[in-house]
């Protein structure tokens, strides 16, 4: 009955669909440059420095990023950055087709699609919040979120699982270039569908110029944004002033609320350990498996297919003590990365990330659920940008880490500081736990 609420709700197939199309075009992306990256270096060490730069802008865009979500219309920005980064992505696309590509013009590319994805990840999380809420209230229903956040853990994995599947299908005709062009039209494709979301422009954090936006048949904006409230433009003077008024009032409620920041470094530590494991299983596939680029995409298929079956029981393994079952999850997430190296056969490779998968879809929708259930609507961008600024902080600790151990002192080392990022989660999800129940009531 939830999927069926879900997808009745007005806008919600729309986010669906282009996060959908978004991360399989940006599955691509990633596996095949990784993979390009690992073929033309053959180091371990250019790839950790691939996934670094990639992470790196997450220590700053997100000041300014977290602001920008709590000011302006989620889909405005959300359409900003699809666009640019569709053209960017196209761009390269073109020089690697002429045979003109450099490795350094495919590293600034990765630098600027991490920089918009910093951004774009809090905005698309808090667009989902904005679209879980009441027409006129701020009450949100903990099965709702649930169901949300796993149907949009569906969406993100299952595109991510489909461009696993033809990753090394379409690297080894079409090449880098066949991989870039197809993300580039994805995220113009998810721009199309960020337009048909909704109409009419709906800050999240007030009404600009004070008056109400235009009401949206089917759609109505949430009561607190459309109080009548006088504000100063951006390009009004001392902008600079009021970016730092919101950036203290981000903080001062991180620092106010141990709970939430507890939950926020739970899920950074579980993005962290998602994106820098790359770096070893592309060396595993590589090195240890001797898979070619198919098996290094098999392997993340079986990721992404075990990410869907968890978002699919997410909803049925949560219904009783969901913080049991996150720290559960989160410890197998630790066991199992430190397994890996000890396992020869691609196909038992590729079964264990599946099954790591579901717990980290598991995981994920816990997490998430409880913060957007705690977390004001209007300050639900900063939230998830000090997250994502924490989540920038570890990755690239791990990144550099992680290459250097798998060069110097081998995959087995490497795998198990992995999973060490695993047991930190354990250890605030258990902090988390002590400070208050899952399912608090939401705040206003």
């Amino acid at each position: 009955m939830i999927w069926k609420e879900l997808f009745r709700r007005p806008g919600f197939p729309f986010l669906f669909s282009g996060m959908f199309i978004s991360l399989f075009g940006t599955g691509m992306n990633y596996a095949g440059v990784t993979w390009y990256v690992k073929a033309q270096t053959h180091s371990d060490v250019m790839v950790g420095l691939l996934v670094t730069i990639v992470t790196l802008p997450g220590l700053v865009v997100p000041l300014l990023g977290g602001v920008l979500i709590d000011r302006v219309d989620r889909r405005y920005l959300g359409i900003a950055l699809d666009v640019t980064r569709g053209i960017l992505v196209l761009g390269v696309a073109a020089l690697a087709w002429s045979g003109r590509l450099a490795l350094w013009q495919l590293y600034a590319m990765v630098f600027v699609l991490g920089a918009g994805f910093g951004v774009y990840w809090s905005t698309t999380n808090a667009l989902l919040q904005e679209l879980m809420m009441e027409q006129q209230g701020a009450q949100i229903p903990l099965r709702r979120l649930v169901g949300a956040n796993s149907a949009v853990l569906i969406a993100v994995q299952g595109g991510m699982m489909s461009a696993g599947a033809l990753v090394g299908f379409v690297y080894d005709r079409a090449g880098l270039q066949g991989i870039l062009g197809i993300d580039g039209t994805t995220y113009l494709i998810s721009a199309m569908c960020l337009v048909l979301l909704r109409h009419g422009h709906f800050p999240p954090h007030r009404a600009l110029g004070g008056a109400p936006p235009p009401a949206t048949p089917g759609i109505e904006a949430p009561a607190e944004m459309t109080e009548p409230v006088q504000v100063e433009g951006l390009g009004e003077p001392e902008p600079f002033s009021e970016m730092i008024a919101d950036l203290r009032e981000g903080f001062h409620y991180l620092r106010e609320q141990p709970r939430v920041l507890a939950l926020g470094v739970t899920y950074s530590c579980m993005m962290a350990g998602v994106v820098s494991s790359n770096v070893v299983l592309v060396a595993l596939a590589a090195d240890l498996l001797r898979a070619g680029p198919g098996g290094f995409g098999w392997i993340e298929f079986g990721w992404a297919a075990g990410a869907v079956s968890g978002g699919l029981a997410a909803g049925a393994v949560t219904r009783r003590h969901p913080e049991v079952v996150l720290i559960v999850a989160l410890i197998l997430l630790a066991i199992g990365h430190a397994l890996f190296p000890y396992t020869l056969l691609l196909w038992v490779v590729v079964a264990m990330n599946a099954a790591l998968g579901a717990c980290r879809a598991v995981a994920g929708v816990i997490t998430q659920s409880a913060v957007m259930n705690t977390v004001p609507r209007k300050l639900m961008g900063r939230t998830q940008s000090a997250f994502s600024m924490i989540t920038t902080l570890i990755q690239i600790a791990m990144s550099f880490s992680l290459g250097g151990l798998a060069s110097h002192f081998g995959l087995p080392i490497a795998f198990f500081v992995l999973g060490l990022i695993y047991c930190v989660a354990v250890a605030t999800a258990m902090r988390a736990r002590t400070l208050g129940h899952f399912a608090p009531e939401p705040t206003v």
